[in-house]
């Protein structure tokens, strides 16, 4: 015999909870899957983090499909050099991107001799004896590792290829408004380099601040639904690591 009343209080419980779960994703956390290896060593293919919503205040982007409720940013913090952020792609403002922030509104970067510079000063770096090679797709890539200092004193390691091949560069102004975003796999990433396809990132697209990594699974060695490979697939070590 159908119960309406059953039914009704089941479709009530389903509808608060998705209610709640929006107001957690669009105002405090939101998981993250990393697909790509242009963050690499620090972020791999497969972790999965959770980014603050609240870090820079509220645009439209941090709601479900980026609905037009409103012009601009409320409750505005500003993001501070070296940050780690997931933003929208300026060329679709809907694909999500993970980077770090490298320059703020009016700095002037520019590589020399594969070299940093942010505005005149050269970006410091000292190779480091960690990483020997990464990812860059499917394939695995020979790099030096530096641990580089941005003027804050934020520390990070970044990775070269080892032919240093993005020697030189034009001088990229960043607008007002705007940020500059490097992957810290220099050579294998995507950024606001290529202004053609991301290029500076307006503040409203800033849609939070990665923290830190909640589960990592090696998706090469197999799916986590194959349970008698966890002990090789899934990396323990990465549980809950701060994001730096």
């Amino acid at each position: 015999m159908f119960n309406k009343e059953f039914f009704i209080d089941n479709i009530k419980t389903l509808f608060y909870a998705l209610i709640i779960a929006v107001i957690i994703r669009s105002l405090f956390l939101q998981p993250f899957y990393i697909p790509s290896s242009s963050m690499e060593p620090n972020l791999l293919i497969g972790d999965r983090l959770f980014v603050t919503k609240y870090s820079y205040g509220y645009s439209k982007h941090s709601f479900p499909f980026s609905p037009p409720i409103f012009d601009g940013r409320i409750f505005e913090k500003k993001p501070l050099r070296g940050d780690v952020v997931v933003f929208k792609t300026p060329a679709d403002n809907r694909t999500d991107y993970i980077k770090r922030i490298i320059g703020l509104p009016g700095d002037k970067i520019r590589f020399i001799d594969s070299n940093i510079y942010l505005n005149n000063s050269e970006i410091l770096k000292s190779k480091t004896s960690n990483t020997k090679s990464v990812y860059c797709g499917n394939n695995k890539i020979d790099i030096f590792t530096f641990e580089e200092k941005l003027p804050n004193g934020k520390k990070y390691n970044a990775v070269y290829l080892k032919n240093f091949p993005y020697q030189n560069s034009d001088t990229f102004e960043v607008p007002e408004n705007h940020y500059f975003f490097l992957g810290d796999n220099r050579d294998c990433s995507k950024d606001s380099r290529f202004l053609s396809s991301v290029g500076y990132v307006h503040r409203d697209n800033l849609v939070g601040k990665a923290q830190f990594i909640f589960f990592s699974s090696d998706r090469s060695i197999g799916s986590i639904f194959y349970f008698w490979k966890w002990n090789k697939s899934i990396r323990m070590d990465r549980f809950f690591k701060k994001i730096n």
